[in-house]
């Protein structure tokens, strides 16, 4: 009888079947860790989404909060805003999984930059900015007599031209901030330029023909400003001045939703002594004795700030005696909040008219 005959060598069909085998394997495996992986970063990113969401909320509580005690402080205290009233300490209170810290700032303690072409009343409600009657003062802040002069160009002093009141209080601040006068002449026209609603640009500004030249081309607001940081775009702004002085400068200056230019002196602290002094039209050292010799409840009544030494000395306008005042109308509150790992920055303007507290605007992240 025959036996089969049994062949020693491998199946070829066997081992492509094991190679497809170990293909199969490998490909599951691949799909199984990310399957794994993704639902890893799912969960973790919806974590971070519940926890971002419970810091906002924390901090929309932080300014519920706030909007309650400026309330309180417009009912009892509605003329005379200062340092040693609550409003002005830092809150910090630890809440479930986080913290919240909240800081209200008054914001009429710095320079209001869309102030810088503001007329004053006595120019008439109707009239242009070119028509500011008595709000021109010199260069060495001498006041002149009313003038006709239907369209005043705001130009630099060093040319014996006069300026509107405001226009040379901004270039007083720049002259403390920036050592240099070239660039501080420039500034102070681009930034009229930038607010004005013309096309005619002043001695050392620019308007859009200017900044359509520039290799990232944009064009002049032509309008208030939104933000301070709006200044970075503005003529004159060089690397150098971004890096030297740009830091110094925005802590000097604000941005309110009108052209009212108003300084609180019960609030103005040492650090901006340089906006004072600039308002005052005089030097830093004044300023600065004024805030050391304050009072920490400030001025009870505005007329004891006026008939100061050092300010009735200055023989300033009645314009320019009515941009200083002690309360306020503006808050910024600076809510910083964290939960487990997130963390949230909450800046919001508050607008106060009697007891009325509303949301002006909110911006968020920078810190």
């Amino acid at each position: 009888m025959l036996k089969p005959h049994l062949s020693s060598k491998p199946n070829a069909h066997s081992g492509v079947a094991l190679v497809v085998v170990l293909l199969i394997v490998a490909l599951v495996s691949i799909l199984a860790t990310q399957m794994v992986s993704r639902l890893q970063l799912n969960v973790v990113r919806a974590q971070n989404i519940k926890d971002n969401n419970q810091a906002y909320w924390y901090a929309l509580g932080a300014e519920q909060f706030a909007r309650k005690s400026l309330r309180a402080l417009a009912t009892l205290s509605p003329g005379n805003i200062n340092l040693s009233q609550p409003w002005a300490q830092t809150f910090e209170y630890p809440v479930d999984g986080g913290s919240i810290k909240a800081e209200l700032i008054d914001m009429q303690s710095c320079f209001n930059l869309n102030a810088i072409n503001s007329v004053p009343p006595s120019a008439g409600a109707g009239s242009a900015p070119a028509a500011p009657g008595n709000s021109l003062v010199t260069p060495d802040n001498t006041p002149n007599a009313p003038t006709p002069v239907a369209n005043p160009s705001p130009v630099s002093p060093r040319n014996g031209i006069n300026r509107l009141a405001s226009q040379q209080a901004f270039h007083n601040l720049l002259d403390i901030v920036i050592e240099d006068s070239f660039t501080v002449d420039t500034l102070t026209d681009s930034l009229i330029d930038w607010i004005d609603e013309d096309d005619n640009p002043s001695n050392f500004g620019a308007e859009d023909l200017d900044y359509e030249s520039l290799p990232n081309p944009y064009l002049a607001a032509n309008s208030p400003m939104s933000s301070a940081s709006e200044l970075r775009l503005i003529n004159g702004i060089s690397e150098v001045i971004q890096n030297r002085w740009l830091d110094d400068l925005l802590h000097l200056v604000c941005v309110l939703p009108e052209s009212t230019l108003k300084l609180n002196v019960n609030t103005v602290t040492e650090k901006q002594a340089a906006v004072l002094a600039a308002l005052l039209g005089d030097d830093i050292d004044n300023a600065q004795t004024i805030i050391s010799n304050r009072s920490p409840e400030g001025f009870s009544d505005i007329n004891d700030f006026k008939n100061l030494p050092g300010v009735t000395q200055l023989g300033l306008t009645a314009e320019q005696l009515d941009w200083f005042a002690i309360d306020t109308k503006y808050f910024k509150l600076i809510s910083t909040t964290t939960y487990n790992d997130a963390r949230f920055r909450l800046s919001t303007l508050f607008r106060v008219e009697d007891t009325t507290v509303t949301v002006v605007r909110r911006e968020f992240g920078g810190y």
